[in-house]
Order: C-alpha cells, then sequence, then structure tokens
C-alpha cells in the first residue's frame, strides 16, 4: 500500500512540482493551500504518514500548522518537512522547536526532496 505525503503551499504550481516528485516515487498525494486547508485534510484523511510544508502561507503559516499538527494525538509523530524559501537559522529553530524534522531550502531539486521523505515516512 502506497504512503500519503501531505502537501501544504500557497504556490499551486509549487505544490504540482512536489506532487508530480512524490507521485513517480510512488506516493499518494494530497494537497493543501494553506495551514486552515492542511488541517482540514489531515482530519479527512485515514493516515498521512508525512507532511511537506511551506512556512509563509496566508490564513495559517507553516509554523503555526506544524505547532497544530502536533497537538493531534493521530498527527503527533508525522514527520513534517518545511519546505521554504526561509533560510535564516532563527525561522529554523522555531520550525524545529514546533516539530518540523527537515528544512529543504527553495529552489530545491525533487531527487533532494525525495531523499529527506525517504529518510522520514513512517512504516
Amino acid at each position: 500500500m502506497a504512503k500519503t505525503i501531505l502537501i501544504v503551499d500557497d504556490s499551486s504550481s509549487l505544490r504540482t512540482v512536489v506532487r508530480l516528485a512524490l507521485q513517480r516515487a510512488g506516493y499518494d498525494v494530497l494537497e493543501a493551500g494553506d495551514g486552515v486547508e492542511g488541517l482540514k485534510q489531515l482530519d479527512a484523511a485515514s493516515k498521512v504518514h508525512l507532511i511537506v510544508s511551506d512556512v509563509n502561507m496566508p490564513n495559517m503559516d507553516g509554523i503555526s500548522f506544524v505547532t497544530e499538527v502536533k497537538k493531534h494525538a493521530r498527527h503527533k509523530f508525522s514527520p513534517v518537512i518545511m519546505l521554504t524559501t526561509e533560510g535564516q537559522d532563527e525561522k529554523k529553530q522555531q520550525g524545529r522547536a514546533a516539530g518540523a524534522k527537515a528544512w529543504i531550502v527553495k529552489p530545491f531539486n525533487p531527487p533532494q526532496l525525495l531523499d529527506a521523505v525517504s529518510k522520514l515516512i513512517l512504516p
């Protein structure tokens, strides 16, 4: 059975690039345009094995989104990869404190993302 990954990013073109890379690697993909939509997708999904989230988004940013995700027992241990233009150490520390396991700075290359996903995805 394929693993399910949720992509949360306000850029539909970036979501498409990430989705295609993940689908080619055999993953099922859910998408959301911001943190609020991401939480709704998590509530509706039976199991999400990993989350890829942007930091800068409208309605609910990525750090707040990860903080909310980690409050839910069902998703507390779901690994999160932040995929963002933000590269400052302060933002990375906020992400880690919220529960993010990896930080990839855009522009990124799909093999870099797939490598991080394969290391973090839960069985």
